[in-house]
């Protein structure tokens, strides 16, 4: 499976020096093609997702967690992104970094997503690490390899500690209503992500992906987000409008649920969210 890194990293001070990520693989069949480049034109991408629900989280309720900035209560029909899926992702971090066995199999729906787990740092939300796929996983297998992956293998940051977890917070995004378009400004900020291919100078062919929330939270405009996209995709050389053109863009759709540790241990009170875990909850621990 093809592992894409996303955000913007701030890097923490004992973090090596953060240059754009090396090449990105391109997963079979993910790429829907561009069959007219030459006039602006969208329509659905192939593949299982592009029926899939694609409901965008800006602001709307969820299941007891963060969705689009607040935390919020209830449930909202048709989303299928939940807190117990962030839960899911502490208890398997916690896990790890303290030698118990991995949690159990969870009780949400084990359905095939592409999927993103990110990490997020201290009172700012430092990006602390990033790592997806575009191929469809089946959540609990996903998740579980993904909370790792993003936690540990994140080639801008040193791996995680124990000693950070009181600190973080979890998103996990689903993507949905991938769309190939023709256009590369036919996207919207705040609303898309977009995931880019294009040739590099050296003739070798690049891809790189912003999740939708990216742009909106750097303050970017679409030329910004492109430019900054084919600079992470390590294009070096200088950016002119017409190569811009020349790039093959999807856009896409995310649900997303964000949880912080405070939180996750709130709901670790409860049976519902323990997923099968025996070991004593981790220490409660306020920001210092």
């Amino acid at each position: 499976l093809g592992h894409f890194l996303c955000g913007t990293p701030q890097p923490l001070p004992s973090s090596p020096p953060t240059g754009n990520s090396g090449p990105l693989s391109d997963p079979a069949g993910a790429w829907p093609g561009c069959s007219n480049p030459g006039r602006a034109c969208s329509r659905g991408g192939s593949g299982w997702w592009s029926s899939r629900r694609g409901v965008q989280s800006r602001g709307q309720e969820g299941a007891r967690g963060t969705r689009g900035g607040g935390a919020v209560k209830g449930a909202l029909e048709g989303m299928v992104v939940s807190a117990e899926m962030c839960c899911f992702c502490f208890d398997v971090l916690y896990c790890h970094l303290y030698g118990y066995q991995p949690p159990r199999s969870p009780r949400f729906t084990n359905d095939p997503y592409p999927l993103f787990v990110t990490w997020k740092i201290g009172r700012d939300k430092r990006l602390r690490g990033c790592i997806g796929t575009f191929s469809a996983m089946n959540l609990h297998s996903g998740l579980r390899e993904y909370t790792l992956t993003s936690a540990l293998k994140d080639s801008r940051f040193p791996p995680m500690t124990r000693d950070e977890l009181p600190r973080l917070f979890c998103s996990v995004s689903l993507l949905t209503n991938f769309e190939d378009v023709c256009d590369y400004l036919d996207w919207e900020v705040g609303v898309h992500g977009i995931r880019i291919e294009f040739i590099n100078e050296k003739g070798s062919k690049r891809t790189a992906t912003y999740l939708p929330e990216v742009a909106k939270e750097q303050g970017w405009d679409h030329i910004q987000t492109i430019d900054s996209l084919l600079r992470k995709g390590g294009y070096k050389a200088p950016i002119t409008n017409e190569f811009r053109k020349s790039i093959k863009l999807t856009r896409y759709r995310s649900e997303k649920m964000t949880m912080s540790y405070t939180e996750y241990l709130a709901h670790r009170q409860h049976h519902h969210f323990q997923n099968g875990i025996g070991h004593p909850l981790p220490p409660y621990n306020h920001y210092s």
